[in-house]
């Protein structure tokens, strides 16, 4: 199993909890995050303040929240493939709580 290494290089909020994220490799992908903030790590993102304070880590080049919260560059990079799959790990956890 191979894990290919992308960096964000910049972003741009284009409406509530939605970012436009252009990659080392020039891709660009516009992700509504709303769909995914549940849960104890990223659900504080809900706060609008508090989601627009995401900025890109200089030394691993990913989002990175005010709270701790990061996102895997890979997923980001392949959003609508993995989004199916994010969103029934979200279901899950609404169950199980």
């Amino acid at each position: 199993m191979t894990h290919r290494i992308f960096q964000v290089r910049s972003f741009r909020h284009v409406a509530p909890y939605t970012l436009a994220l252009t990659f080392d490799d020039k891709l660009e992908q516009v992700i509504d995050f709303s769909p995914l903030l549940t849960g104890e790590v990223v659900a504080p993102l809900r706060d609008e303040h508090l989601f627009n304070q995401v900025c890109i880590d200089p030394e691993v080049h990913t989002l990175v929240c005010p709270n701790g919260a990061d996102f895997d560059p890979e997923t980001l990079h392949d959003w609508p493939q993995v989004l199916p799959l994010l969103i029934q790990q979200v279901q899950r956890w609404k169950l199980a709580a």
